[in-house]
């Protein structure tokens, strides 16, 4: 909660700093199973947005792959299969879904693995004017409303928000100074319930550490290591 470096947090408790990050993704891999069952519904707002394909900590490369060093851009522009997809949806109620489905450009049926049964069936969706969307909203008994523009504004409706929380998101991502793609899910989550989620400071406090102390989660260290480079199947 107080967003200090895994150094630092080494330092306070009295640990090595490997033992640190180690805790640190222990705690979101809990935290994974209260997101989970995180369901959206009134006027919910949805986009993706992308982060650069990583393999930092990996002890081997995919064949064909080069390396990128700290702070180079892709090697391809615009979104590619260098790029990882994250769908985002939120709602008016400070509650909010993002998971990582895949690389390169999203399909309805990526839209399906993040949203399908975590949107209620009549809530109003609204998005871009990306045709995905359109089958989603089908396959989710939505109401959908797409906007063209990104400023768009139908009275209440608009996707303001989602545009709101993606560069929240983004600001939060910086300082960790580069993800591997591996642990994404848990800054993802880390990032809803930290920076989305209405409660107050003190409250997210009391919820975390209540959480923390009374989930039972079973978590290996040598799993981390083993941990799929990509957290999601490859068609």
């Amino acid at each position: 909660m107080a967003n200090l470096s895994i150094r630092k947090c080494a330092e306070i408790c009295g640990i090595n700093k490997n033992t640190a990050f180690l805790w640190r993704h222990k705690i979101l891999d809990a935290l994974q199973s209260m997101a989970e069952s995180v369901v959206l519904n009134g006027i919910v707002e949805g986009d993706e947005t992308f982060f650069p394909l990583s393999y930092k900590g990996s002890h081997a490369l995919p064949e064909g792959r080069k390396a990128r060093h700290h702070g180079q851009k892709n090697h391809k522009r615009g979104v590619s299969k260098e790029q990882v997809c994250v769908p985002c949806a939120v709602n008016r109620k400070g509650l909010s879904i993002a998971k990582v489905t895949n690389l390169g450009h999203v399909s309805t049926e990526n839209l399906k693995t993040a949203f399908l049964g975590r949107i209620e069936e009549g809530s109003t969706f609204c998005t871009d004017g990306a045709p995905q969307y359109v089958n989603f909203a089908i396959s989710g008994k939505l109401d959908l409303l797409q906007f063209q523009q990104k400023e768009g504004r139908i009275g209440l409706y608009n996707i303001q928000h989602i545009n709101s929380y993606h560069s929240v998101l983004k600001n939060f991502m910086r300082k960790f100074k580069g993800v591997s793609t591996k642990y994404l899910p848990n800054y993802l989550v880390w990032n809803n319930f930290e920076n989305y989620a209405n409660e107050t400071f003190v409250e997210k406090h009391r919820i975390l550490l209540e959480f923390i102390v009374t989930t039972n989660k079973k978590v290996l260290r040598k799993s981390y290591h083993q941990r799929p480079s990509l957290p999601f199947s490859v068609a």
